[in-house]
């Protein structure tokens, strides 16, 4: 069980700043000091101190309940997305036109791209949900529902894999890497980007309420580099690029003007509590890109 309190990680993030700013030698002593005068106000906050916190099942709601809860709003505003989907784009449009596959492609956001770019694009994903968006919006488009451990594709047969923010579902990228360099020509390319292990300690753990209607909590595995080269580079994968993208941090007064309603529950909406210690522990990067190459014949 995960016990999700709404003041204990509102310390958190206070406690995450104020090491960050020993560090990075940006705390200075009105930042300290204000970071413990908040704390205090935290600590007596009855708001707080009645709420409740959530026992959580870890691990207790799948993928796939919560992408068929997700996939009509999935494209709708989403901070993540917004800052990958440029990114990605700027890679994938320096890459010769070909066969690409859109590995996970999810409502098609980046298959609809390569379309553009003149690819013959197949998508692959193993959530029917999503593809059912995906062949609303690209009715042209090739689509599989498969596992990434099991692609249904024959060998070297495409030259450009993408694949956007889905391997923090894998629990192994071992089959999944090995099935890339499958169905990968020899020199074709890999673009993956994944949520960076640094966000996954500082973003609210959000519960979500499965079939059984227990608060649970989704497994998510937040992983190191070095463990996406280790599954690629025995395979004939070479780092072409890569990428720890650090966004400009926000900069934000120690209080808004007019503090809103305390949330009760552990989501986003209690970043607007500490705005100043938030701005400082969300100063990490939210995803990591890599281009790799599989080494020609």
């Amino acid at each position: 069980m995960t016990y999700l309190s709404p003041l204990a990680y509102l310390l958190g993030l206070e406690g995450v700043a104020l090491l960050r700013g020993m560090r990075d030698g940006t705390g200075d002593q009105a930042f300290v000091e204000a970071r413990i005068a908040e704390i205090r106000e935290l600590l007596a906050d009855p708001t707080l101190l009645e709420a409740e916190g959530v026992d959580a099942v870890a691990g207790g709601i799948s993928t796939e309940e919560v992408y068929n809860g997700w996939a009509e709003s999935y494209d709708g505003p989403n901070s993540m997305i917004d800052f990958e989907q440029p990114l990605v784009r700027e890679i994938l449009a320096a890459l010769p036109v070909g066969t690409a596959l859109d590995a996970a492609c999810g409502t098609g956001r980046h298959a609809a791209y390569l379309a553009e770019l003149g690819h013959r694009v197949i998508g692959v994903d193993a959530n029917a949900e999503m593809l059912a968006v995906a062949a609303k919006k690209l009715p042209e488009l090739e689509l599989h529902l498969s596992d990434l451990e099991a692609l249904p594709l024959a060998e070297d047969s495409v030259d450009l894999i993408v694949c956007a923010l889905a391997l923090c579902h894998i629990p192994d990228l071992t089959p999944v890497f090995a099935e890339f360099a499958r169905v990968l020509r020899p020199g074709g390319h890999l673009v993956i980007s994944d949520p960076h292990q640094l966000l996954s300690y500082v973003r609210p753990t959000l519960p979500r309420k499965p079939g059984d209607g227990r608060p649970s909590t989704l497994a998510e595995y937040h992983r190191p580099l070095s463990a996406y080269l280790a599954a690629a580079l025995p395979l004939g994968f070479e780092v072409r690029h890569c990428a720890e993208p650090q966004p400009h941090r926000a900069r934000r007064s120690d209080r808004p003007a007019t503090r809103p309603p305390m949330p009760t529950e552990v989501g986003w909406e209690l970043l607007d509590q500490v705005p100043a210690a938030a701005a400082v522990a969300f100063d990490v990067p939210p995803i990591v890109i890599v281009r790799l190459q599989l080494r020609p014949a």
